[in-house]
């Protein structure tokens, strides 16, 4: 038997499965994608400048960047103390508490942005808060002066930007989590111990040994959930309250320029965000080549 015919796969070769993915990609991410692009290519760059930067499209931004940034933080604080448990404790109904971090996953986006919206209402089950929310606004507004603190902070919290925040959190924390529990099961418990028995205590054990190892991960699914908050659209749009210039995302900005029939307009401030989206995509992957050449050091 020829060593070629014994390197014969059962599966089909190279050329034929790299075609396959080719076409499929090209059919369902690339084609779509630059229809954008080339939709754009049709605008003057006056006409570009002036529809992905009038005051209205800016106040998007800074909404959607800034409060898929927040959540991220979040995201990667409790990220970590969800995963941490989850990977190295056992206890009653582990496994519940395991899927229900995939919740967000599975759930249809509207469906966790009316859960939200009743809850966080005045009249739901957290509802009492909303108050206590504007009152500490009003104290802050009171206390320093000088800041538009109910212009960033909101004086409520169902439909307004607390809402936006919330929902973010909400659809981003799978990310983190699943990222870093791979990465804490193979951090074996003996460096911790080696770590203690050198004398150092539980925080300089946590900041020296544990922390750096996750690190990388960590950035990993911080910049997941901040890609996905930023694209995220079904849960913010009912919690949101939508006032231009307030409480309006991009994607909601998005839809309803396609509304009006402003399809340049729509695409240009698409064109911006997937963009944005390619940033974050190729940082995600530069993330993982450290964490891999980090992992093998």
């Amino acid at each position: 038997m020829s060593v070629a015919a014994s390197r014969r796969s059962v599966l089909p070769g190279f050329g034929l499965s790299l075609g396959f993915t080719l076409t499929c990609l090209s059919l369902i991410v690339l084609i779509p994608l630059s229809a954008a692009f080339v939709r754009t290519a049709g605008m003057s760059w006056t006409e570009f400048v002036a529809a992905v930067t009038s005051p209205r499209v800016l106040a998007s931004y800074r909404l959607s960047f800034g409060a898929s940034f927040g959540a991220a933080l979040i995201n990667a604080f409790f990220g970590l103390i969800v995963a941490w448990v989850l990977v190295r404790y056992s206890f009653p109904g582990k496994r519940i508490v395991d899927a229900l971090v995939d919740l967000p996953f599975a759930l249809p986006t509207a469906v966790a942005g009316i859960a939200l919206s009743a809850i966080y209402a005045r009249n739901g089950w957290l509802g009492f808060l909303d108050p206590l929310w504007g009152s500490a606004v009003a104290w802050l507004d009171r206390t320093i002066p000088g800041i538009a603190w109910k212009e960033w902070l909101g004086v409520q919290i169902a439909f307004d930007r607390p809402g936006v925040f919330i929902a973010l959190t909400f659809i981003g924390l799978p990310f983190v989590v699943r990222t870093l529990q791979p990465v804490l099961e193979e951090l074996e418990p003996e460096l911790e111990e080696a770590s203690a028995s050198l004398g150092a205590t539980r925080w300089q054990t946590m900041v020296r040994v544990v922390i750096p190892e996750l690190t990388p991960a960590l950035m990993t699914g911080f910049s997941m959930a901040f890609a996905r908050a930023l694209g995220e659209y079904g849960s913010v749009v009912f919690i949101a309250g939508n006032r231009p210039m307030h409480s309006e995302i991009t994607p909601l900005l998005i839809i309803t320029k396609l509304e009006q029939y402003d399809y340049r307009g729509a695409t240009a401030i698409a064109t911006v965000m997937l963009t944005a989206s390619f940033l974050l995509l190729l940082l995600i992957n530069l993330l993982q080549k450290w964490s891999r050449r980090h992992h093998r050091i």
